[in-house]
């Protein structure tokens, strides 16, 4: 086939066939096709976006171009979750262990953060000795004994994707509806899984701001994921403030881990109740929704959600004595508290840059080579609509470092927004899809 020929027949708006677009992703992983060349694909993608069957090709191209784990063997339902990414996202560390008390397998994969947002690897990497390289035999291994598993992409799985995906970055072409969908898809469908519960987010927080956006991905994840034969169902849920109220990698961890035993923010509590009831439904424990979060609920307040977190985390080789004694985990050198400069309503938040500040004080980064310091992040005490006196702490900030203790506080600025009359609270699930 020629190369040139089909980026002019995309560039054109034509339909490439199945054979066409898996040349294309069978020949550019094994270097037949130069990056500029795919680049100029990419952008076509882009402008003329793909069809539901062109989207479904890519995906399963993308995923035959490495290993599917196999977990025939494993009888259970396979039952991930995908979210899109925010800040204070820490709902893969409860819903896991809560499936698996619940009797689903969770063979998860996921990702490091990068700008605003956090990555759950980097959150489980804070836990001292927890490993999230692992083989996909041990990946295997690891799903029979206890249930879930928490680990971050092998150059086996979906190779095509970390290559695309690095050159989307830099071609300004990330905001792709079918690129974003066939780099997740092909990632999920690798794992070996039976269903997938979608949390897209959707707020000045979210990757896509606006709702009807969030929705469109969402459909085109769930028609690709049917044409895999694969159970979904999705949410859409806000993203215009933090989720919970500690965002920061050991920060997410600890209350995550306080969240397991019983002491949660609301917010933070509906959502994984939420996202872990639709897993228990979707892998057959439970007969509604409903039923699935009642199931939830109770496996956290019984303890034995908790006890499973403890199981995974011993089972990847994380120090369980940090896990059970949170206050023993290292504390940071300096730290700063944000106190609120007038009285009111909290109106408005933003997002993405209270995101930004979190990764300036060391809890994010700027690209994936930068170092994570595990113990930085911020304790955000309000939530969206609720009333603040003057003088109040609104914020702590933790960092190894005073400059960049400076350079978040400078940030907080423009993060806030207070109003003197009361002001609602934004719906946290906006819509689910089915």
């Amino acid at each position: 086939m020629n190369t040139v020929e089909l980026i002019r027949k995309k560039r054109d708006g034509d339909k490439l066939s199945k054979e066409e677009i898996k040349f294309l992703i069978s020949a550019f992983t094994r270097n037949k096709i130069p990056q500029y060349q795919f680049s100029a694909f990419l952008m076509a993608v882009y402008f003329k976006g793909m069809s539901v069957e062109e989207t479904s090709y890519l995906t399963e191209a993308m995923l035959n171009s490495g290993k599917i784990a196999d977990l025939s063997s494993i009888k259970e339902s396979k039952i991930d979750k995908h979210s899109t990414g925010g800040v204070g996202d820490k709902t893969s560390l409860i819903i896991a262990p809560v499936a698996a008390a619940a009797g689903i397998k969770v063979p998860m994969i996921s990702g490091r953060g990068l700008g605003h947002t956090g990555g759950t690897l980097d959150k489980l990497e804070s836990i001292p000795g927890f490993k999230t390289s692992l083989t996909l035999g041990k990946y295997k291994t690891n799903i029979k004994k206890c249930g879930a598993v928490l680990i971050g992409q092998t150059k086996d799985i979906a190779p095509a994707d970390k290559l695309i995906y690095s050159l989307r970055d830099v071609t300004a072409t990330v905001e792709s509806i079918p690129l974003i969908t066939a780099s997740i898809m092909s990632k999920k469908l690798a794992e070996g899984i039976d269903g997938l519960v979608l949390d897209i987010k959707t707020g000045n927080g979210a990757f896509m701001k606006d709702q009807k956006d969030s929705e469109t991905l969402a459909l085109s994840l769930i028609k690709t994921a049917n044409d895999f034969d694969k159970k979904v169902i999705a949410f859409i849920t806000d993203m215009n403030q933090p989720l919970g109220n500690y965002i920061g990698n050991w920060l997410e961890v600890f209350e995550s881990i306080k969240a397991l035993q019983g002491d949660y923010p609301k917010d933070l509590m509906e959502l994984s109740i939420t996202l872990s009831g639709a897993m228990i439904f979707l892998g057959g424990k439970a007969e509604s929704l409903e039923e699935g979060k009642e199931i939830s609920f109770k496996l956290i307040k019984n303890g034995k959600a908790l006890e499973k977190f403890l199981e995974i985390v011993k089972l990847q080789g994380g120090d369980l004595k940090f896990v059970k004694h949170p206050e023993k985990y290292p504390k940071p050198k300096e730290t700063e508290k944000i106190i609120a400069e007038e009285s009111g309503y909290l109106n408005e938040i933003n997002t993405f840059e209270l995101g930004v500040a979190a990764a300036e004080l060391g809890a994010g980064r700027k690209t994936l080579n930068d170092k994570i310091d595990p113990k930085a992040g911020i304790i955000f005490k309000f939530k969206l609509g609720e009333k603040v006196k003057k003088g109040t702490v609104i914020a702590e900030l933790y960092s190894e470092s005073q400059s960049k203790i400076k350079n978040a506080k400078k940030r907080f600025q423009n993060i806030l927004k207070y109003s003197g009359e009361q002001v609602n609270a934004p719906q946290l699930i906006k819509k689910v899809i089915q």
